[in-house]
């Protein structure tokens, strides 16, 4: 659809990031439906209240110097992010579908704008005091410059490897596993016996590495979570703890 300059298209990444937000929101309504959840939860609320008290607590253990009631005013967006990226990833695992993380641009954009949104409320927090993270007490005056400089490079490239992060794991995984399910298929359809019987190793380990995907998709979003607690921790209470490493090792 092109309205003047501008070009509007619904693709295949805005198609799966709304089925996403739909299986989230029937998900949520079969717990709130009829007034709310029921004092014996079944699966459903089991399930949602699992992941609420999850996230949860993840803000309250990574995010500190606040109280209860200041730490709730972050808590939703926290848990919106973590549940999309969780439902995003899982949906990505069903076959013939569309992994929305697995492009870089949308993980990037994401990354970006928590990552905006994460130096507002630092600016609001602390005012220009902010800044005060680009120098380190103690610090030389002659090395000052080159120490401002480093820290604002390095405070740059978080929400950069943040959105790297996400999208270099899904994408290397769904590809080793969609590399490993083409050999195996084709191994399949050679209507020779020989190769029938050999084609039960990568069968296998197709299974295994679908397993260890599942496991990814997981963990991701919850590192992806943990991060951004953790910058809007720094954000806050002007703490420069460095936990960008954790992403390259998952």
């Amino acid at each position: 659809m092109k309205i003047g300059d501008l070009y509007f298209s619904f693709t295949n990444p805005s198609l799966f990031m709304l089925l996403s937000l739909t299986l989230f929101l029937l998900l949520v309504h079969l717990v709130t439906k009829k007034g709310g959840g029921h004092l014996v939860p079944n699966a459903w609320q089991s399930l949602v209240e699992l992941l609420y008290d999850f996230v949860l607590n993840l803000v309250n253990e990574q995010i500190g110097g606040l109280s209860g009631n200041v730490k709730q005013k972050f808590f939703p967006i926290i848990l919106v992010t973590f549940l999309f990226l969780l439902f995003c990833n899982l949906q990505g695992m069903i076959p013939y579908s569309f992994i929305v993380t697995s492009h870089f641009l949308i993980t990037l954009g994401l990354s970006f704008s928590l990552f905006i949104s994460i130096t507002i409320v630092g600016f609001q927090r602390n005012g220009l005091h902010f800044l005060s993270f680009l120098l380190p007490a103690g610090v030389p005056l002659p090395l000052a410059p080159f120490l401002v400089l480093l820290e604002l490079i390095s405070y740059c490239f978080r929400a950069l490897s943040l959105g790297i992060c996400l999208f270099a794991n899904m994408m290397a995984g769904h590809s080793l596993v969609k590399i490993l399910s083409g050999f195996a298929w084709t191994m399949l359809c050679m209507n020779d016996l020989l190769y029938f019987i050999g084609d039960l190793g990568p069968f296998f380990i197709v299974l295994a590495f679908t397993g260890l995907e599942l496991g990814v998709a997981i963990l991701q979003a919850y590192v992806f979570t943990i991060l951004i607690c953790n910058y809007l921790n720094d954000a806050i209470n002007l703490h420069q703890i460095v936990l960008s490493y954790v992403c390259f090792i998952f």
